[in-house]
């Protein structure tokens, strides 16, 4: 029976991606459209928002990231990913380096993985003092309440992941050629060290799930069903209305005006190598 971390073993057995795809589809895309909606408020009300996501490697976080901004405007919500820091990021305090990238008005950042690695691969792999790591455990309640009384909203999600489905999709990873880079030494370390990291995760639950910033845990064995539930809880927990502006009509092109344009042959053209079928019509972007 698959091993869940920490107090989640009651989610054994759980069926994994056995919803029809295209009632997925549907439903991701209603989803979708209905983030278009709130980030539309978020932009025209000037409010900021942070949403977190953490949780188990393999887990699905990227891709739940990924339908997330799938259709949404770059400038207004991005992905925050930081590398491992640099020796002067060392020396800094600690949350500096995330301060920076925290949205003003109008933006949203989505941080695949955040200022929870100390709790979490820094506190088992050893990258932190003991010290450092209950320094940090003290800090994250105050630092959080702070960003919320500033007016920012805060979202907190853990993507829960059983250790035969973790497993699973290892091997996947290992089998595919283009998904072999998401595998990286310490996805590794954390196959072999599954139970320090439930405790370390337990341990950040008890001192990190607060009122002003809670965890939402996200039952993720099924991607497909993590992403859909993910990010209806997402739109639940932001208060936006539709401000969807009234259908554009394009105007009429500009007139030739006796402009002749240089020939065709002038310019280098990228190699056809597919072309369209005859009668045959694209799709809008």
């Amino acid at each position: 029976m698959a091993k869940q971390e920490g107090h989640h073993d009651r989610h054994h057995g759980r069926t994994v991606d056995r919803m029809p795809k295209k009632l997925y589809d549907a439903e991701l895309f209603r989803l979708q459209a209905e983030l278009v909606v709130m980030q539309e408020w978020v932009r025209a009300e000037g409010v900021r928002l942070v949403v977190l996501f953490e949780g188990r490697d393999a887990a699905g976080k990227g891709s739940a990231i990924k339908r997330v901004t799938q259709y949404l405007n770059p400038r207004v919500a991005s992905i925050v990913a930081l590398p491992t820091p640099t020796e002067r990021e060392r020396s800094e305090w600690y949350f500096q380096r995330y301060v920076e990238q925290l949205p003003a008005a109008g933006e949203i950042r989505l941080f695949d993985r955040s200022w929870y690695n100390r709790a979490g691969v820094e506190r088992v792999m050893g990258f932190c003092t003991e010290e450092e790591y209950l320094e940090f455990l003290r800090s994250v309640p105050e630092f959080e309440r702070m960003l919320v009384r500033s007016g920012i909203i805060l979202i907190k999600y853990w993507f829960s992941v059983s250790d035969k489905v973790q497993e699973l999709r290892f091997q996947a990873r290992i089998a595919d050629p283009t998904k072999r880079w998401k595998l990286s030494p310490m996805d590794l370390q954390s196959r072999s060290r599954w139970i320090e990291y439930s405790k370390a995760k337990d341990e950040m639950f008890a001192h990190t799930d607060i009122k002003q910033a809670p965890w939402s845990v996200v039952n993720a064995d099924s991607k497909i069903c993590a992403r859909l539930n993910c990010i209806s809880h997402l739109l639940s927990q932001i208060p936006f209305e539709d401000l969807t502006p009234e259908p554009i009509a394009l105007p009429p092109r500009q007139p030739e005006q006796g402009y002749v344009r240089p020939p065709i042959t002038d310019q280098t053209f990228v190699p056809e190598i597919y072309k369209p079928q005859a009668g045959s019509e694209d799709a809008p972007d």
